[in-house]
């Protein structure tokens, strides 16, 4: 047999393997797009990693694996959910209504908690989010609670953790913010210092030794591109979407005022919105400033500091699920007079719901998932009706269906989050979550994801649809 006849020969048995593995995969052009891909994190790698590791090592793996660029990135049933007839895009406004408004281009993110420290944004956009929110970060580095401080709740689809802000603090978070806006833009991108790679000054300090290191530098540049491939040469998500910063006070720290505008000062210019976290039930003493002096105390400041270090960033708060009704209507008033431009309900609780039956539910510190989405759906519900509908909400607690962001935006959230149900369906539950809520909304005849916002509460829906209309016909006549 001829080298021709070889080579034609290889050449087939290659294009009918490729071809038989991408009617049953459809791995070869959709790569960590494809159902395959996503069926192997979320039915095999996700049960196995749940079984072979602690809950925090479990995270840190998993952070790991999205941060090196190895999980499933969104599908394309979901990068095509609602096939056209449905506006994903939600635009909020900040209360002042100055600056320029924030278009989300879902309504899908991932909350605080998983990304505490801004290490795998790009990461985390591939999978699927339309906002990524880091954190919480402190001011100065700490460790938070001694491990163990996390604990599943198999049998009830819930987490507890005790982390207590671990965090690496604001300087450092500020480095991996200014490495990631360096490459991808964004805000704070002309204060980002670029990280050099092997492009530019490295690669000719390098032109010498590759001759001298001959076969090795064609075999690392092989594997370069082969890296490269399987990872570009597929269906490529944005690597940005809208990011915000979750910010929080260090444990020892008796100025909560002094911590927050320091957060704000150092990681507002990267920032396309802030987060005041006054609700984690792991540091002593944070949850007093939910009440009405302190809290509107803290906001009243920490809108001064956003506006002289971050003027364009909207600064959201996030509140407990465990405030009583009269204290919902004082964070209620405190939002309304100190213009706050919107809420993160809620934050994970300290009640433990007769229906636990996981032996971990005696564990001290913050439930979250399964067993408090009801509970987060209702305070939405509640934060809603009192302030009229007119500050925004994000909603998070318990989603991990189209249906269950369906119920928190018909209760009044303009937008949701997702964290812990990613413990039990997988990564690839961000994909589900995004095509079921899509063709739901073409279901109930939706034609937009703010058409649906509020609508469990008919009186304020309709006065806020009749808003919509007017101002749509206004920009027409524009």
């Amino acid at each position: 047999m001829t080298i021709k006849q070889q080579i034609q020969r290889t050449t087939l048995r290659t294009a009918a393997a490729l071809t038989a593995l991408e009617l049953t995969t459809h791995l070869p052009t959709e790569g960590r797009s494809s159902q395959t891909y996503h069926h192997l994190f979320d039915t095999i790698i996700t049960p196995l990693g749940r079984r072979l590791f602690t809950p925090e090592d479990a995270h840190h793996l998993a952070l790991e694996v999205v941060r090196r660029g190895l999980a499933p990135r969104l599908s394309r049933d979901a990068a095509g959910s609602g096939g056209g007839r449905i506006d994903m895009s939600t635009t909020i406004q900040r209360s002042d209504n100055k600056g320029i408004p924030l278009k989300f281009p879902g309504p899908i993110g991932l909350a605080a908690g998983f990304d505490k420290n801004g290490s795998a944004i790009p990461g985390l956009f591939q999978l699927g989010f339309s906002f990524v929110e880091i954190g919480s970060v402190t001011p100065e580095p700490q460790d938070g609670n001694a491990r163990p401080r996390s604990f599943r709740l198999v049998e009830d689809r819930g987490v507890i953790n005790r982390f207590g802000f671990n965090s690496l603090g604001a300087e450092s978070v500020r480095g991996l913010l200014g490495e990631y806006r360096g490459e991808f833009g964004g805000r704070g991108a002309e204060l980002a210092v670029v990280k050099r790679d092997d492009d530019g000054s490295e690669e000719s300090k390098n032109d010498d030794s590759e001759e001298e290191g001959g076969r090795s530098v064609i075999t690392n540049k092989l594997l370069w591109a082969l890296g490269w491939a399987w990872h570009r040469l597929m269906i490529i998500p944005p690597n940005q979407g809208i990011l915000g910063v979750n910010l929080g006070k260090n444990k020892t720290s008796d100025d909560e005022i002094g911590d927050y505008t320091t957060g704000i000062r150092k990681l507002g210019p990267y920032a396309d919105y802030l987060v005041i976290n006054v609700s984690s039930p792991n540091t002593p003493g944070l949850r007093s400033l939910q009440q009405r002096e302190p809290l509107y105390n803290l906001l009243t400041s920490t809108m001064k500091a956003r506006d002289e270090y971050a003027s364009h960033a909207p600064v959201y708060v996030k509140i407990a699920p465990d405030l009583s009704l009269s204290e919902m209507e004082d964070v209620a008033a405190v939002v309304m007079e100190t213009g706050i431009d919107g809420m993160i309900v809620s934050n994970t609780t300290n009640a433990r719901p007769e229906s636990l039956v996981s032996p971990n539910k005696r564990e001290v510190g913050g439930l979250s998932g399964a067993p408090i989405k009801n509970r987060s759906t209702e305070c939405i519900r509640t934060m809603y009706k009192l302030t009229n509908g007119t500050i925004p909400i994000i909603g998070v607690g318990g989603v991990g269906s189209g249906r269950d962001a369906y119920e928190k935006l018909k209760a009044g959230a303009s937008l949701v989050q997702v964290y812990s149900m990613m413990v039990y369906e997988g990564p690839g539950v961000v994909s589900r979550i995004r095509k079921e809520l899509a063709d739901l909304l073409v279901e109930n005849g939706y034609k937009s994801v703010e058409d649906v916002v509020g609508a469990d509460c008919e009186d304020i829906y309709w006065n806020r649809v009749e808003e919509r209309v007017k101002k749509r016909m206004e920009a027409e006549k524009i």
